[in-house]
């Protein structure tokens, strides 16, 4: 975004948001993957992806009310300094423990559970800081969120790759790295956004806050279609994402390392493909980018169940995961521009945990399904996500007018009075 359109502080923030996105991301790709190598289980290592998640669902439906009650780098503050300190009792336990066997086992999924509820705790608090730069930028919008997008897509292409090349010298040094990069994330949000003021007092109650949030996504057409949509476009992504460790490391023979290079190699893909989408949506708008990135990632899931070896199955989730970036921002720009400030924290907790239901689900199907039997479950996911995405995107041509930009609506026609959705006007 141009320089005069950047808030003042902005390297600290991006700072903030890197370090807590990177600890995440390797926390969650490395607590499977060490449970894995340590038992050789597909059946505990997708249990192990199941107890990672559920947590984070109980974090999305708790921090969007949260967050509109406090203020949101309160909320992320106290996620990072906690991790610090479960990472902290994990080492001593871990380290007073055998290096494998039961007890290890029980002590990583804990880890992992804890540590997938505080992540998505710290994810609400800082997408409710990213909006409220979003929405000071006005039509910009879409380049601020593009940037927090590339971050997160930084930390994706990072986070496996350290976790497995951590892994190598321990579960220890893991750790270790992981609180120190919660550590960092605590202390710089404190001096970011300290000054931020709350911008909504919204209903004080977990399920007063949701239900205003539900009922703000069935009021705003074209993100109730794009959200139907991702929530079974994003089954199929968390089955490739649970599967992945066990076709690479059983069906294909290859090491911990070249699981995180394979999804390192997706996080550089998909940031050139976030980068470009900037471009794509201030030319063509968003249904056509959205298009696009669901055309896309259909294939792509397509290509990763009948993939024969491991290049052709990195290279299809290198695609899959660019079609996901596209899609990321869509959806992110949507938010930012059609949902209240007032309520932003319960809509947003509504619309994260609607798209991350199927992450535990994946879990459970993995868990239960041999490993046989995955090529079969991916394919029959994206034969799901190919019709949802296809109905997702009639909704939203439909409704294109409450979210194109003026320009844009002057291009097709529209009248510029269909730009605004009831609920903004009421909130106006």
């Amino acid at each position: 975004m141009p320089r005069s359109a950047r808030p003042a502080g902005v390297a600290r923030s991006c700072l903030t948001r890197a370090a807590d996105a990177l600890a995440s991301s390797t926390l969650t790709y490395a607590i499977p993957l060490l449970i894995l190598t340590t038992t050789g289980s597909a059946a505990l290592t997708g249990t192990a992806f199941l107890l990672e998640w559920l947590p984070r669902l109980t974090a999305f439906a708790i921090g969007g009310p949260l967050v509109d009650r406090y203020r949101a780098d309160r909320i992320f503050r106290a996620a990072n300094a906690t991790r610090v300190c479960l990472i902290a009792v994990a080492l001593a336990v871990l380290g007073a423990l055998p290096a494998t066997g039961p007890a290890v086992t029980a002590a990583l999924m804990a880890l992992g559970a804890a540590g997938g509820l505080l992540a998505e705790s710290s994810y609400v608090a800082v997408e409710t800081i990213g909006a409220q730069a979003s929405r000071r930028a006005g039509e910009l919008a879409h380049r601020v969120q593009a940037v927090q997008i590339g971050i997160d897509q930084g930390a994706l292409l990072v986070g496996p790759l350290l976790a497995g090349a951590l892994l190598l010298a321990g579960s220890l040094p893991m750790l270790a790295a992981v609180a120190g990069l919660s550590l960092i994330a605590a202390l710089s949000v404190a001096t970011a956004e300290a000054a931020a003021p709350s911008e909504a007092s919204g209903p004080t109650h977990v399920l007063g806050a949701l239900r205003t949030g539900w009922r703000t996504v069935r009021g705003i057409p074209a993100l109730a279609w794009l959200v139907t949509g991702l929530v079974v476009s994003n089954l199929a992504v968390a089955v490739v994402q649970v599967s992945a460790p066990i076709i690479v490391l059983h069906a294909f023979n290859r090491s911990s390392v070249a699981m995180g290079a394979v999804w390192s190699a997706a996080g550089v893909v998909a940031l050139a493909v976030v980068a470009g989408c900037r471009w794509g949506i201030e030319r063509w708008g968003l249904w056509p980018v959205g298009a696009a990135a669901s055309a896309t990632a259909c294939l792509a899931c397509f290509a990763v169940a009948l993939a024969p070896s491991f290049p052709l199955y990195a290279a299809a989730i290198g695609v899959l995961m660019a079609g996901e970036g596209a899609l990321t921002v869509v959806l992110r720009t949507l938010r930012s521009r059609l949902i209240p400030a007032s309520v932003f924290g319960s809509t947003l907790a509504v619309t994260i945990l609607l798209v991350m239901l199927p992450f535990p689900v994946a879990g459970a199907l993995v868990a239960v399904l041999p490993p046989t039997d995955l090529p079969g479950l991916l394919l029959i996911c994206a034969l799901l996500q190919g019709a949802a995405m296809a109905y997702a995107l009639h909704g939203l041509w439909r409704h294109r007018a409450s979210y194109a930009l003026p320009a844009q609506q002057a291009l097709a026609g529209e009248l510029p009075a269909a730009t605004r959705q009831p609920e903004q006007a009421h909130a106006a």
